[in-house]
């Protein structure tokens, strides 16, 4: 299999994100098309691109979720590839068909894998078939506060509305009674429409006081699959990861012995 060598590509991004993507990217000798709304439009990671293409007016949904405008900038600019960088289009499986039909790359997993993982009931139903813990919950989307109600309480309380699309804490809300159902899932509902374009809920335990660890795995369509350890994400606050630490204090040298040994045994076998 051939691997392309992109000259431009587009960063579908803001802020950091896109900063980081830029960096990179320049390293490897590559140009980068930022796109910018209006609220952003004398922010960094527009300053750093070699071209820069305003999207729309400030609110995400009509700017940096915006797939029609992206890709008419992306064939405009002549870019080879998008880099979704995490957030907003990342885990939207119709973004890469919709680059598809210009024959632009999309930088991540294909749609099909998107169309899996991306959603968290989805993502949760594959991970429970293939023998996974999960949290305990309700395996389907909330239809409306008085579903959420009933669901809570076959569950018990406190339980998480979470939105079944993108991350980041949006669309997330802990009830700790049935008297708080109705404004967290009118809240979280409104924000995950708002952030992700899909207002979908689902609903799961609440786990307190919990240990928040993620075992980081790069892979690509080439076959390279490279472990990046374990990362520390439990410190929080209003539901908001503040401190991010790695290697985990918590993993005993016993655990990461069986993960390194496992994942060694894995890419022996791939």
């Amino acid at each position: 299999m051939i691997r392309k060598k992109y000259s431009k590509i587009l960063v579908a991004n803001r802020g950091e994100i896109a900063c980081r993507i830029i960096k990179t990217a320049h390293k490897m000798g590559i140009s980068c098309v930022s796109v910018y709304s209006d609220a952003d439009a004398n922010s960094v990671h527009v300053k750093q691109a070699d071209e820069s293409r305003h999207i729309g007016p400030s609110p995400a949904y009509l700017s940096y979720l915006n797939i029609e405008k992206i890709c008419e900038v992306a064939v405009e600019t002549g870019a080879e590839a998008v880099h979704p960088g995490y957030g907003f289009l990342a885990e939207n499986p119709d973004f890469p068909r919709a680059l598809e039909k210009h024959n632009i790359d999309f930088i991540g997993p294909s749609a099909e894998t998107i169309e899996v993982t991306a959603n968290k009931i989805t993502a949760k139903e594959e991970a429970r078939k293939a023998g996974v813990n999960v949290v305990p919950g309700y395996m389907g989307k909330i239809e409306d506060a008085a579903h959420a109600a009933i669901v809570a309480e076959e569950i018990g309380f406190p339980v998480m509305l979470k939105a079944a699309s993108g991350g980041g804490g949006k669309g997330m809300r802990i009830v700790y009674s049935k008297k708080e159902i109705e404004l967290a899932f009118t809240s979280a509902t409104n924000e995950a429409e708002k952030s992700f374009k899909d207002g979908s809920i689902f609903i799961e335990k609440y786990i307190e006081l919990p240990r928040h660890i993620e075992i980081q795995i790069i892979a690509d369509k080439y076959g390279n699959i490279v472990c990046l350890g374990e990362r520390e994400c439990s410190v929080q606050r209003n539901n908001q990861k503040i401190i991010e630490e790695t290697p985990s204090p918590f993993i005993s040298e016993e655990a990461k012995n069986i993960e390194t040994s496992s994942y060694t045994q894995e890419k022996r076998i791939l």
